[in-house]
């Protein structure tokens, strides 16, 4: 879910519509909750754009291709919450499920994957609470990315809110493995056929080797790039 569909999904509720059944008495609580996660999303996605304009300004290699932010939904807190016995109160989802709020960022080459990692976490008032580097270390599956849990600021009216916000990034070539894969997983759910899967490590396998030569080439074409 984007943001925009945030938008409209917390106006949704705020106007009575149907809501799962385990958030149904507390409609307006859930709206506020959501919708502070929201605005460290915004604090985030605010922080990339202005990395990536800056870079572009100064006529230095920008290294984030695209951005995408998304909120969960209130399915998929709930899904994720069961999944690991999460009691569903406000408390304890804030306390236990740090990715409510997330954003891919896709970068042109492996070694941009780090430094923008290294950027955003240089800022002062962005804590790193957890780095998970699966570029380094693949799923067995071979899923590649390097996801971090960041903790932000939010100056709401009356109180400062820190929220948590989980940042994926990956190369084009790693999304798009991702994307097929999750495509897959979702036609074949729970079982995907073994075939499938081989040819799914052996594709990531494809797509790591294409990262590296990629960036072999512009290094023999531009030299060490700085950023």
């Amino acid at each position: 879910m984007t943001t925009e569909d945030a938008d409209r999904e917390i106006t949704r509720w705020a106007s009575g519509h149907p809501l799962p059944e385990p958030f149904r008495d507390i409609s307006e609580e859930l709206s506020h909750f959501l919708l502070v996660y929201k605005f460290g999303l915004a604090e985030i996605g605010t922080k990339i754009s202005i990395l990536a304009e800056e870079l572009t300004h100064r006529g230095r290699h920008n290294p984030i291709e695209h951005v995408s932010p998304r909120l969960k939904t209130t399915s998929s807190i709930t899904t994720k919450a069961q999944r690991i016995g999460c009691p569903l109160t406000l408390d304890d989802l804030r306390k236990r499920i740090r990715d409510i709020a997330g954003i891919r960022i896709v970068c042109s080459f492996v070694s941009d994957v780090y430094t923008v990692a290294d950027m955003l976490t240089r800022q002062p008032d962005v804590t790193l609470l957890q780095t998970k580097d699966y570029v380094a270390k693949p799923k067995p599956n071979g899923y590649r990315s390097l996801h971090l849990i960041v903790e932000v600021p939010v100056f709401l009216s009356e109180r400062v809110v820190h929220v948590p916000v989980e940042v994926q990034l990956r190369t084009a070539a790693m999304d798009f493995w991702a994307s097929l894969e999750h495509k897959i997983h979702y036609k074949y759910d729970p079982a995907v056929p073994g075939a499938l899967r081989e040819e799914l490590a052996a594709a990531a396998e494809d797509a790591a080797r294409l990262d590296r030569r990629m960036e072999r080439l512009h290094r023999e074409i531009h030299g060490p790039r700085r950023v």
